[in-house]
């Protein structure tokens, strides 16, 4: 079947395409002849409604679906014919002007750009380094610590650290607001958990002692009706407690899972686990800087489809994830539409970007290099072996290992190739830069 080609813009084209009449008849006719042979009608017993019925109570929706599977047949023949890589989904129209014997149609699309990569050698990339030693493990076991502290009641006025149990009752103009009265409520001075304001009226106190002072809340405080404002609080402290921390022994080593409560095994565990997730964070540094300068290594015009399609898969999960956090998308304002169009852009660039480094560079994911990665993400786990099983039992599980190792390929190759600035990072600048 012939076809036409029309450019109407650098990615955009027309195709114009028709369907002959005499074949999407006899389809439709054979169709509804294989559906009369089970189809059921009250009056008539299977296969014996009359063939007219059949016809009029279904013949639309089986000329929709054979004239959807000519037109879908028609398009992929087209774009095979002229060589073309389609981005995104066709919209297709009916045509005037055909002969009566077709069915004409006019199919828009847009086209991949062609992408001209330059010389990656011309990049600058950044690679940190962050050592594990002896000071970051004490940091780790001091952290350990800490989740596992436990109370002590003291008689003496609080201070930083202690946990302070309260009644408060918080009134604006005298009057008590909502959400600002509590019984029996804990907390622990220092950590910034309440207002500045509040911990200083609190901080200092002994248990017993009943106390009255003014909260100024922030302008942009959550609550618009104590926004910028400030209220009286109405302390009664109950009860004073000092964190007590457990010792670095045999019991505490048993608690972190170490079977024979060695110290010295327990210290070789904590330094396994920060090396891997040090490892993993300096790589996912590495890469976020590797991909920053791919963005810059080739221009060309995106296919619009493609970056719709990515708004809209940004949007989703950022509905998603605020949904996750507990809130109600009703009472929430709407997202703007073009909210996630300039991230959707880099990343859709980007994946044309990395596809041609992997196709130009033979940078796909090996067999090998898919199994290594799952058994470093089992390493985390209690069962290693169990976590290999489920990754290899589900293809969708393993295309995901697969992407990530495609992507370590690219920063690999990129590293070798580029201009690579080596910087030393410290431990805690590294963990405080992931959580931000």
């Amino acid at each position: 079947m012939a076809t036409q080609i029309e450019s109407t813009g650098e990615l955009e084209r027309k195709l114009q395409m028709a369907v002959p009449v005499a074949d999407v008849n006899r389809e439709v006719e054979s169709r509804l002849r294989k559906l009369a042979r089970t189809l059921k009608m009250p009056g008539f017993r299977p296969g014996k409604v009359p063939i007219k019925m059949v016809q009029q109570s279904y013949g639309p929706q089986v000329h929709a679906e054979v004239l959807s599977d000519a037109l879908g047949k028609a398009f992929g023949s087209a774009v095979e014919e002229h060589g073309l890589r389609v981005a995104g989904q066709p919209q297709i129209e009916g045509r005037e002007g055909a002969p009566e014997t077709e069915l004409g149609f006019t199919a828009t699309f847009e086209v991949y750009p062609e992408v001209k990569l330059g010389d990656v050698g011309t990049l600058e990339v950044e690679k940190v380094d962050t050592p594990v030693g002896d000071a970051e493990i004490d940091k780790t076991i001091e952290i350990l610590r800490k989740q596992r502290v436990s109370w002590e009641a003291v008689e003496r006025a609080a201070q930083d650290g202690d946990r302070v149990t309260i009644d408060f009752v918080g009134t604006l103009d005298d009057v008590a607001f909502e959400g600002g009265t509590a019984s029996d409520f804990p907390f622990v001075l220092g950590e910034g958990r309440m207002l500045a304001d509040f911990e200083t009226g609190v901080r200092g106190a002994s248990t017993g002692d009943k106390k009255t002072f003014p909260v100024a809340f922030p302008e942009d405080y959550g609550s618009k009706d104590l926004a910028g404002k400030t209220a009286q609080f109405e302390v009664t402290v109950k009860k004073i407690e000092a964190p007590k921390l457990p010792e670095v022994d045999t019991e505490f080593a048993k608690a972190l899972g170490v079977e024979g409560g060695e110290l010295d095994k327990m210290r070789a565990d904590i330094r396994a686990n920060l090396e891997r997730e040090v490892g993993q964070r300096v790589r996912t540094r590495t890469k976020a800087s590797v991909m920053d300068a791919l963005a810059k290594l080739s221009q060309f015009e995106l296919p619009k489809a493609l970056v719709d399609s990515e708004s809209e898969q940004l949007l989703e999960r950022a509905k998603a994830d605020l949904q996750a956090r507990g809130m109600d998308l009703k009472n929430l304002p709407e997202i703007p539409a073009d909210t996630f169009a300039e991230q959707a852009q880099r990343r859709v660039r980007l994946g044309l970007i990395v596809a041609e480094l992997v196709k130009e560079n033979g940078l796909a994911a090996k067999p090998d290099q898919i199994r290594k990665q799952i058994e470093e993400f089992a390493q985390a786990y209690e069962n290693p072996a169990e976590v290999v099983r489920y990754y290899f039992s589900d293809r969708n599980r393993l295309a995901e290992v697969e992407a990530l190792v495609v992507e370590q390929n690219v920063v690999d190759w990129v590293l070798s190739k580029a201009k690579v600035n080596e910087k030393q990072l410290g431990f805690d600048e590294l963990m405080a830069e992931q959580q931000s």
